[in-house]
C-alpha cells in the first residue's frame, strides 16, 4: 500500500516540477494530512449512536478516532455547549497514503452512478473537501454489522498554495475528477 508514496516521490515530483517550474524540490506541494469527519446529530438523544459511528470510522481509517464536542449552544437544535455530537480521525504518513489509495481505487468506484468527484470543492488555499453519503462503499464495513447508514466528510489538506496546484496534485494521485 505504500505504492502511492513511492509514486509521489518519483513521478509526481517530476510532473509537478515540469508543469509549474519549481526551482527546488521542497516547493513541490504534497499531501499533509487527511481528516475524516462524521457529524452525528442523533447523538444528543442516544450516546450509543456515537459509539457505533466512531467504531465504523475507526474500521475505515485503521486508526483510533476522537469525539468532537459542540462549541456553542444552539437552542433550535437542542444542543448545549460541550455535548458530544461527532467524531473525527486525522491521518498522516503511511496510514494517510494507504487510506487515499483505498478511497480512490476501491471505495469511490463502488459508489452507485459514479461519474467522478467535483473539481470545484477546493477552499482557495489548496485543500480539498469530499462528502460521502454512506460508509458502505468501503470494503471493510460489513452490511450486517451497521445500525444506520451515515455519511462523512473527507478533507485532503495539502501544502499547495493555489487550487490549481492542489487539483494537479490530486489528479496525479488518480483522483477521479468529473470532466
Amino acid at each position: 500500500m505504500a505504492r502511492l508514496k513511492e509514486i509521489y516521490q518519483k513521478e509526481i515530483v517530476d510532473a509537478m516540477t515540469k508543469k509549474f517550474g519549481y526551482k527546488n524540490v521542497m516547493e513541490v506541494p504534497k499531501l499533509d494530512k487527511i481528516v475524516i469527519n462524521m457529524g452525528v446529530g442523533e447523538a444528543k438523544e442516544n450516546v450509543k449512536v456515537l459509539d457505533s459511528a466512531l467504531r465504523d470510522m475507526e474500521i475505515i481509517a485503521g486508526q483510533k478516532g476522537v469525539t468532537t464536542k459542540a462549541k456553542k449552544s444552539v437552542a433550535n437544535f437542542k444542543i448545549r455547549e460541550g455535548m458530544k455530537i461527532g467524531c473525527k480521525v486525522t491521518l498522516r504518513g503511511e496510514k494517510m497514503y494507504e487510506f487515499a489509495d483505498r478511497l480512490i481505487n476501491l471505495a469511490l468506484p463502488r459508489v452507485r452512478d459514479f461519474r467522478g468527484v467535483s473539481a470545484n470543492s477546493f477552499d482557495g488555499r489548496g485543500n480539498y473537501a469530499l462528502g460521502l453519503k454512506e460508509q458502505l462503499i468501503f470494503p471493510e464495513i460489513e452490511y450486517d454489522k451497521i445500525d444506520k447508514v451515515r455519511g462523512m466528510d473527507v478533507i485532503f489538506v495539502t501544502t499547495a498554495k493555489t487550487d490549481e496546484e492542489a487539483r494537479e496534485l490530486l489528479g496525479l494521485f488518480n483522483m477521479p475528477f468529473r470532466k
